[in-house]
């Protein structure tokens, strides 16, 4: 009976440049229950909210021409990217660059405030909830992803010790904390979940098989499922929206609980039926 959360998906980013403090404070602003930044990490090992490991897609860094030469190519999660690498930048050199939209064909009035805002790191984003807090007097969640964990974890530079500690700092220690650690690699939980009680998501994409048996071997190492909403309502080939699957019955009968992603409101990502004339 409870009402559903309301996860600010990267801020507000729909209508400022994704992972910034501007988007999140006008996510909490607008009224969400918790925010949600995806976390890479620098080469002097500071967490900082970016959803790709790769920085070209959200920052002016291809502007630079002082970090030209650090263009490269890589595999990361076993496919090449191409572009200026997270871990290849210090702390310092990171705030040099400027957010942008990921998608101005869509978002024409979040890409109008391209080259305002910076990269903030963890504690940043921490802060700026903090104070939010006392002035609204209300509490606010965080919700953060490990992105790329096994990747940076070969690097030398693995996220979870430094998450937990951040968050243990912060005062977060205890599973009613307002907190979920969410990932795609389940071996970032299990990590995770020798580190800390702080409370565990396991993402899965469209195209994974989310059965009763997966369900029930999560709910070994985490508390809820992240899913992509086709996973609770299917869509058929054609992209139209159709009937509920038996998923949310499955997670909740293995004690799960389940938060769906990701609602937009750009009609590109709706589904067929529900696009109205182009």
């Amino acid at each position: 009976g409870a009402p559903p959360l309301v996860i600010a998906h990267r801020g507000a980013s729909g209508e400022r440049p994704e992972h910034t403090l501007a988007a999140y404070a006008l996510a909490i602003d607008q009224g969400a229950d918790f925010i949600e930044p995806d976390l890479v990490i620098t080469r002097d090992g500071v967490l900082v909210a970016r959803h790709d490991a790769e920085l070209s897609l959200t920052t002016d860094v291809a502007a630079h021409a002082a970090f030209a030469p650090r263009r490269r190519t890589q595999l990361i999660d076993g496919r090449p990217v191409t572009g200026w690498f997270v871990e290849d930048f210090t702390l310092a050199e990171l705030q040099r660059l400027r957010a942008r939209e990921r998608w101005p064909q869509w978002r024409a009035a979040s890409a109008a405030f391209d080259g305002q805002f910076g990269v903030p790191t963890l504690q940043q984003v921490i802060d700026l909830l903090r104070a939010k807090e006392a002035a609204s007097g209300r509490r606010i969640g965080l919700y953060p992803e490990t992105k790329h964990p096994a990747h940076f974890a070969a690097l030398g530079l693995p996220l979870e010790p430094a998450l937990v500690q951040t968050l243990h700092a912060a005062g977060w220690r205890t599973a009613d904390a307002p907190v979920y650690l969410q990932s795609f690699e389940a071996a970032s939980l299990r990590t995770l979940a020798a580190l800390t009680p702080l409370r565990r998501v396991q993402l899965a994409g469209e195209r994974t098989r989310v059965d009763a048996a997966a369900l029930r071997a999560i709910a070994g190492y985490a508390q809820g499922v992240g899913v992509a909403k086709a996973l609770v309502i299917a869509r058929d080939d054609a992209g139209r929206l159709g009937q509920p699957t038996p998923l949310v019955a499955q997670a909740h009968a293995a004690g799960l609980r389940v938060h769906a992603w990701t609602f937009r409101r750009e009609a590109v990502f709706l589904p067929s039926n529900l696009q109205g004339e182009p």
